[in-house]
């Protein structure tokens, strides 16, 4: 089932939740809301399921009005943060809930349920463990747990708010790559709130940033972290540096480096601002180009597939964040208050509100 939003608003007394917010989420395509505390992704995501109002605009399920369409008719499965579990009910119980509760004449069999429940618990890998309660449960087994329960009933969109958020980290990577892998299998219209990039980056076909009830870019996980739209995006997903400059003569000019710049959307000496993440920072022990910039390791932290260093910069005392491959960190052999100097690599340059 398709998912069309068009120019939504949402208003909480003063606070503008949502603004405007239009978007497609084609059939079968697994959509990220990603955006800080207060972008308005899970106000969105109640809006899809029917349980908060728009002030204005529109929801399209299918292409068909679904804005005034009550939460029970939308054939929508909720996953929440914290689970929601019934704690007195075993896990199957919790999983036959829904086709339970069924209006008489929709209901299963006591036969179709167990069947149903028993094909869904294999499905996310709890089959053993149907007799138990949530309270003896890891927090990773209970959000399976509640997965299945709104798979249960044959939603055709799947909505998820911070699933993930409340388990520990390791736990949070092995869901995320088992949701990737079951959605490849059932393929239903899903759309998840997180906060957290690399989650969205991994597990989504497609993320869209959000940023003060507004759609910043929307993209596929290269296209969105590849090439940002605007320094929100850009600072937003992932660690970045930033060196400053000014434009003269139609070019970005951030230190001895030039970057050209189209002269309509570039005003003479105005502030220019080169992004550059971690990993594009070259580092010399001697100047090998007149674009190198004079730097001192000021610490590094060597543990870990790669090698991280935190440099300053000698003519502005900027902090600069690099990241080496620990064979070139061995190969430089670099020591804490050392000179090296630096040279960045894939400058993107944003020059008041253009960008190239």
């Amino acid at each position: 089932m398709s998912i069309e939003i068009r120019s939504v608003s949402k208003q909480f007394g003063s606070f503008n939740a949502l603004r405007e917010v239009s978007l497609t989420v084609p059939s079968g395509e697994l959509v990220a809301l990603l955006g800080p505390s207060g972008s308005g992704k899970t106000t969105l995501l109640r809006i899809i399921a029917g349980l908060e109002s728009p002030d204005r605009g529109s929801i399209l399920f299918n292409g068909r009005e679904a804005t005034d369409r009550h939460v029970r008719e939308r054939q929508v499965g909720f996953v929440f943060q914290h689970y929601a579990l019934f704690r007195h009910m075993t896990v199957f119980e919790n999983v036959a809930f829904g086709l339970r509760v069924k209006p008489r004449g929709s209901r299963p069999s006591k036969g179709e349920i167990r069947e149903k429940v028993e094909g869904l618990l294999k499905l996310v890998q709890l089959e053993s463990l149907a007799g138990r309660y949530p309270a003896q449960l890891s927090g990773g087994q209970r959000q399976r747990v509640a997965l299945a329960r709104a798979l249960a009933v044959e939603p055709q969109v799947l909505l998820l708010d911070e699933p993930f958020g409340a388990l520990d980290a390791k736990v949070r990577l092995e869901l995320r790559r088992w949701l990737r892998r079951l959605h490849d299998e059932i393929h239903v219209t899903s759309v998840f709130v997180t906060h957290d990039q690399e989650e969205a980056l991994e597990v989504a076909d497609r993320v869209v940033v959000m940023n003060e009830g507004r759609i910043e870019q929307q993209g596929t996980p290269e296209e969105v972290y590849d090439r940002p739209s605007n320094p929100f995006v850009y600072n937003f997903l992932g660690n970045v540096n930033l060196f400053h400059g000014r434009v003269h003569a139609g070019a970005a000019r951030i230190g001895e480096i030039s970057i050209d710049l189209p002269e309509y959307r570039a005003t003479e000496n105005s502030p220019a601002v080169a992004y550059v993440r971690p990993y594009d920072i070259e580092i010399s022990r001697i100047r090998q180009n007149p674009e190198e910039i004079e730097a001192e390791v000021r610490h590094i932290q060597g543990a870990g597939a790669v090698a991280r260093l935190e440099l300053e910069r000698l003519d502005t005392s900027e902090p600069v964040e690099a990241e080496l491959t620990r064979e070139r960190h061995r190969e430089l052999g670099l020591r804490q208050g050392e000179k090296v100097f630096i040279r960045p690599r894939n400058l993107r340059v944003f020059v008041e509100d253009y960008q190239i």
